[in-house]
């Protein structure tokens, strides 16, 4: 972090400067007349009191409303650990993503930085990239088309669990999770029933594993089942497949990262921490978590993804204190939406007069 912040361009903001700028813009919004870098000041950062803590925001006119905190230095670390932890020990496009929707001034640089510094992610098992995707698989709609593959664990069994089931729908990515004692099709179609119980059953069932063991599958799942009708999708290449080869590394390395962060081998016991990792995570193909594109809206984790500050949060005990943290930040909120309406029309005043056209002195 010194390194990072001998950089002129440095977003880090000491503890000392952060009370300056408070002073600073909470000053600026008093002044009667106020000067160009005043304006500039007030364009860039505002004032959020809740309770007795005042905190450093971006304007809520330039985020839609949303409350966007500047961090302090000595606030960093945590936020940055809790952030990848939330996402299952993710990597920086996970992390930013997950990081920027609450915090504003932590750049790539110093979530990189994190990441070199995390032992965790340092034991991971770098895993080769394979080709480019030949035949993808094309869904247009939830529950046209799912895949299911099998995780295999009797290296670092937990009991008698030895193996993961891996149930993706194509079109959300959003993964279930469960453990499985064997491999046999009558296992697998009882933990997919279940699935099939909260989400509904797709058309088409595609798998790796061939297509005998998915027509096993597909006869325990009818017989469990009356009335179902699941036809067993095209034969294709793993390596052409991809989308649940590439899932299952993944959910690999954060079961093993949930192991190693809670000193346990009890895997079975941390899958459904794992597989809400997994959904709760930024997703490059779709360009939004699975969770998102499965539900139509982001993933909710108690008070922790609320505008909160987190030093606000660790003071909340019941309900009243939350309803009156809630209403603060209310009226404070209206306060901040109309100043910084007068000081977006005094920008755009200044700008407008800055480009005016002067006119031509002529001689005599």
């Amino acid at each position: 972090l010194n390194e990072i912040t001998k950089s002129k361009c440095s977003a880090l903001i000491c503890d000392i400067r952060y009370n300056e700028l408070i002073k600073e813009v909470e000053q600026t919004k008093v002044n009667s007349k106020k000067t160009t870098s005043e304006y500039r000041r007030l364009n860039r950062f505002d004032v959020l009191t809740i309770g007795e803590s005042k905190k450093l925001i971006v304007p809520p006119s330039k985020t839609n409303g949303d409350i966007i905190y500047f961090v302090k230095c000595n606030e960093m670390f945590d936020i940055l650990h809790m952030a990848h932890i939330n996402c299952g020990h993710g990597g920086r496009n996970r992390m930013e993503h997950s990081i920027k929707q609450k915090y504003k001034n932590i750049t790539k640089d110093i979530i990189l930085l994190y990441l070199h510094l995390c032992e965790i992610c340092n034991k991971k098992y770098a895993h080769p990239k394979k080709g480019l995707v030949i035949k993808p698989i094309i869904s247009k709609t939830f529950n046209s088309h799912a895949q299911v593959d099998l995780i295999d664990m009797q290296s670092n069994k937990d009991g008698d669990f030895k193996f993961i089931l891996v149930y993706q729908d194509h079109f959300t990515k959003f993964v279930s999770l469960r453990p499985l004692k064997t491999k046999t099709a009558s296992e697998v179609a009882y933990n997919l029933i279940d699935i099939f119980c909260i989400f509904g059953a797709p058309c088409i069932l595609q798998s790796d594993n061939g297509r005998e063991f998915v027509n096993h599958i597909i006869n325990d799942l009818v017989l469990m089942w009356d009335g179902l009708k699941i036809v067993h999708g095209k034969p294709r290449h793993s390596q052409s497949q991809g989308s649940v080869e590439r899932a299952n590394k993944d959910i690999e390395k954060i079961i093993y990262a949930w192991m190693e962060e809670n000193q346990s081998r009890k895997w079975s016991e941390g899958l459904r921490f794992c597989q809400f990792s997994k959904n709760s995570a930024y997703h490059a193909g779709i360009k939004q978590p699975p969770y998102e594109a499965m539900f139509g809206k982001k993933v909710s984790l108690e008070l922790k993804m609320s505008f909160l500050p987190n030093d606000i949060i660790n003071n909340v005990n019941d309900e009243n204190d939350l309803l009156q943290f809630v209403e603060n930040e209310n009226e404070n909120e209206m306060e901040v939406l109309n100043e910084n309406e007068k000081i977006v029309f005094k920008l755009s005043e200044q700008k407008q007069n800055f480009k005016r056209p002067r006119k031509k002195v002529t001689d005599g």
